[in-house]
């Protein structure tokens, strides 16, 4: 599927993801640095083993994405949405989850997210829980990769 947007192409598919167009969205957001060459391969992988991904271009630049994980029924979560710093506040992160909850829109939604950007999520229709009421167990699986040299 492709649509256009303000002159931009946003394309629907999990395959063929440029491991390095995705690694350069991670860099440009301060989510990796220093990647080894061994553990690139990954940037591609996650997109093919996601349920929907949806990448926006500029010509042949990937200058957005977003990555959900859902079991197509009752939940879905979106794990990665990162939109190029040059092109942020243009619109392009809302009508990506636009097109992410119009994939299943009477399930529920969840973002995987860091608090300073709830007030985003806020924007697109999302609500900011009481985490003392309603919280989420947590593993991050990099802190034990860290300590083991992995990352």
């Amino acid at each position: 599927m492709y649509q256009y947007f303000h002159g931009l192409v946003l394309r629907e598919g999990t395959q063929g993801v440029p491991a390095e167009s995705a690694e350069a969205l991670f860099k440009d957001a301060g989510w990796t640095r220093n990647v080894p060459n061994w553990q690139k391969e990954k940037n591609s992988l996650i997109f093919e083993n996601s349920t929907w991904a949806f990448t926006v271009w500029d010509e042949e630049r990937m200058i957005a994405m977003a990555r959900v994980i859902s079991d197509k029924i009752m939940a879905a979560n979106i794990m990665d949405l990162v939109v190029l710093s040059e092109y942020r506040g243009r619109g392009i992160g809302q009508k990506l989850v636009e097109l992410c909850v119009q994939k299943l829109p009477h399930g529920d939604w969840f973002a995987h997210t860091s608090a300073n950007n709830f007030s985003f999520y806020e924007k697109c229709g999302f609500e900011v829980k009481d985490l003392r009421e309603n919280g989420n167990c947590v593993y991050y699986g990099y802190i034990p990769a860290r300590k083991d040299g992995h990352r």
